[in-house]
C-alpha cells in the first residue's frame, strides 16, 4: 500500500517553503530553494496530496516560530532514516533555542565521539528542517557551516534565535 502524504507552501517574506505531513506528523520542510520535485524525490512510492487543511496547524507552528512568536514545536514529526540518523535527529532536537553546539558535540552525546563527519552527514539528510534544528549545529570553529537551505538561511535562524532568545 502506498504512504499518503499532505502537503502545502508556506509563504513568508516572499519566499515559498514546501512542507508535507503524514498522518503521525511533518515529514517534510524544504527551503526557498528547494521545489515540490525535490521533496516527492525524498519520499518514492508515495501518493502527495495538496491539502492545506491538514498542513494549517504546522504552517501555524512555523510561522510563529520564523516571527518570533514561537520558541519550541508542540506538533509531532513523523521523520525515518537509519538508526544513526535518527539517534542524531533526536540529538538535534534537545538544542535548546538560541544555543548552538558544534558537530564534536553532537557525535559525543550519542556516544560516538570520532564520528564527527557522519554526524555531518546525517544532519545533511534532515528532512525537516528549522523544526529539526540542524541550523544550531556550528563548526568547531564557530564558524557557520554547511546547511541544506543555504548559509544564509542558516544564519538568518541563528540571528532570529538571538534576537528572540529569553537569555
Amino acid at each position: 500500500m502506498e504512504q499518503k502524504i499532505y502537503w502545502d507552501i508556506l509563504s513568508f517574506n516572499r519566499n515559498e517553503i514546501y512542507i508535507s505531513a503524514t498522518v503521525k506528523g511533518l515529514c517534510y520542510v524544504g527551503s526557498p530553494e528547494e521545489d515540490y520535485d525535490h521533496m516527492v524525490k525524498r519520499f518514492p512510492a508515495t501518493v502527495f496530496e495538496k491539502n492545506p487543511e491538514a498542513l494549517k496547524p504546522y504552517r501555524q507552528e512555523l510561522t510563529e516560530f520564523l516571527e518570533g512568536k514561537l520558541i519550541e514545536f508542540s506538533l509531532p514529526v513523523d521523520v525515518k532514516g537509519t538508526p544513526f540518523q535518527e539517534a542524531i535527529w533526536g540529538a538535534l532536537r534537545e538544542i535548546p533555542y538560541g544555543e548552538t553546539c558544534t558537530y564534536s558535540d553532537i557525535a559525543g552525546k550519542i556516544g560516538k565521539p570520532a564520528a564527527v563527519r557522519a554526524v555531518g552527514t546525517a544532519i545533511g539528510a534532515n528532512p525537516v528542517l528549522i523544526t529539526v534544528p540542524c541550523h544550531r549545529v556550528i563548526g568547531k570553529n564557530g564558524a557557520i557551516t554547511g546547511y541544506r537551505g543555504g548559509i544564509a538561511m542558516k544564519q538568518q535562524l541563528l540571528e532570529l534565535e538571538k534576537a528572540y532568545c529569553k537569555s
